[in-house]
């Protein structure tokens, strides 16, 4: 059983509160996430997030394919992390952890997701051609949003 690991940084020039106020709102999601992911709340995300939060998506990761996925938020500290918790979805297991730091002029983000992929060995024999660099896609997708949205540190 191999678990990845994707451990993200990123700087912004905002204050904690506005970085704990865009990000714990499911909503913002949509907005941090490539179009071609065809990313779509069905229910859950109405309300901040707060620990037992159940949050329903459709996405569309790869080949037109949609998928639904269901995020459970587990646990939330107000205003410093939360973490979410794939409950159905495309992977076997995904332990997404939020962390937001304080730092001179601003506050560094950090997203820490532990991930195992299903079908055995084809889904390890995807990770590194399919899904590893999929993910760091995203992830570079949504740090040039944040930077479009909030400024560069």
């Amino acid at each position: 059983m191999k678990i990845y690991r994707l451990h993200e940084k990123q700087r912004l020039p905002i204050s904690m509160k506005a970085a704990w106020d865009f990000l714990s709102n499911p909503a913002n999601l949509k907005e941090i996430t490539p179009d071609y992911m065809g990313f779509d709340i069905i229910s859950g995300g109405d309300k901040s997030m707060y620990a037992g939060q159940i949050i329903q998506y459709i996405v569309t990761p790869i080949a037109g394919i949609k998928t639904k996925w269901v995020t459970e938020i587990t646990h939330v500290k107000e205003g410093d992390y939360f973490v979410d918790e794939q409950r159905f979805g495309p992977y076997a297991l995904w332990h997404h952890k939020h962390f937001i730091h304080e730092i001179q002029g601003g506050v560094e983000m950090e997203d820490i997701i532990d991930y195992k992929l299903p079908l055995g060995i084809l889904g390890q024999l995807a990770h590194p051609i399919l899904v590893k660099p999929k993910l760091k896609e995203i992830f570079e997708y949504r740090k040039s949003k944040l930077t479009e949205l909030f400024g560069t540190y």
